[in-house]
């Protein structure tokens, strides 16, 4: 049998630190930095999942798609031996397999059972209640309209457990062009990572036209994903330059650089490292705002923030707008070790902010 097809992601270059000048501007010099920020409950469970596994069975684990959406992650793990695909269909029979944070339809968990793959599952819990609501609105029958981006992995699994009751709404203005077979049998749903601003006027738009539109029985968009945006909001107004530490794959990430330009940064930028941030986008800048995305390891952010201190922000004041402590379970084949005991680890919390 042929090796599976491994997909790496573009490896890290380090640059050389100390590249940004101490250039005088008007006024004092200062990071607003956001918080929450980075790691959330969901994101911390997964990692954590291809840790254990790896300590558990043994180089290789391999994990269908990236366990979350950040080049640094996927790189560590791939450097303790976890082994990246795009399907199951590259996993040779019988090994170990985990399904990344953003889930999976159910014809990819039968797909893994066919190939007698032993898989752990890292889905979110927030995903997975998502997941469930479609199933128990296709059964009495609705049509469920799921706000999301075509072709993401969340969206797909989600829509996968209801195929035939789907539609995929990927923005206010397509939601325009939506039909429905029953305007009285409509419910919606949505992505975990949206922006939430952006969600609730696809779902104006969507009962302008369907007034009988069911809400989903609890919001689906995550905790996380909406305290972030909510830090974000509060540092935009005072920042002249924000900056996101997040991968270009990573929807919340990206949403906080939308959410930051519309919400009054005069401009914002993603990164994944600190090496990207450049020396132009400091010119005459007194405040840089500073977040990071869900699936963001602290320190990539604590590079960032030394680099701006090298270039005279040494001022750092936390905007802090939430508390967050929620921790979930890992999956269940993980939570005692190799003699039975539980695990040390059996909950995540490794939180960052």
């Amino acid at each position: 049998m042929s090796s599976p097809a491994v997909h790496l992601p573009v490896p890290r270059i380090p640059g050389r630190r100390g590249r940004l000048q101490d250039i005088p501007v008007d006024g004092r010099k200062k990071v607003l930095l956001a918080a929450p920020r980075g790691y959330c409950a969901g994101v911390d469970r997964a990692v954590i999942a291809v840790e254990k596994a790896l300590e558990r069975y043994g180089a290789p684990v391999y994990v269908r798609k990236q366990i979350v959406h950040n080049i640094h992650v996927v790189t560590e793990l791939e450097k303790k031996g976890a082994i990246f695909v795009e399907e199951v269909d590259e996993v040779p029979a019988g090994s170990h397999v985990v399904f990344s944070a953003h889930g999976v339809s159910p014809a990819v968990v039968s797909a893994a059972s066919d190939r007698g793959l032993q898989a752990i599952d890292a889905t979110c819990p927030l995903v997975t209640k998502v997941h469930r609501e479609a199933v128990r609105f296709a059964r009495d029958d609705f049509e469920i309209l799921l706000i999301g981006h075509e072709g993401h992995e969340e969206v797909e699994g989600t829509a996968g457990e209801a195929p035939e009751h789907v539609t995929v709404v990927n923005s206010p203005e397509h939601a325009d062009e939506i039909e429905v077979r029953d305007p009285s049998k409509v419910v919606w749903l949505s992505q975990t990572t949206l922006s939430v601003d952006e969600t609730m006027e696809t779902v104006r738009r969507l009962r302008e036209r369907f007034p009988q539109l069911q809400d989903p029985p609890s919001d689906d968009i995550c905790y996380a994903t909406q305290n972030r945006q909510v830090a974000i909001k509060k540092v935009a107004v005072g920042a002249d330059l924000v900056i996101v530490v997040g991968s270009a794959n990573s929807s919340n990430s990206v949403r906080l650089v939308e959410v930051a330009l519309e919400y009054g940064a005069k401009a914002a930028y993603r990164v994944d490292y600190v090496d990207e941030v450049k020396q132009e986008w400091l010119e005459g800048v007194q405040t840089v705002g500073v977040t990071s995305g869900a699936s963001v390891p602290e320190v990539l952010v604590t590079e960032v923030l030394e680099e701006l201190a090298g270039a005279g922000y040494r001022d750092v004041e936390e905007v802090r707008t939430a508390e967050e402590d929620l921790i979930f379970s890992l999956p269940k084949e993980l939570r005692q070790d190799a003699n039975g005991q539980r695990d040390s680890r059996a909950l995540g919390g490794r939180s960052s902010a």
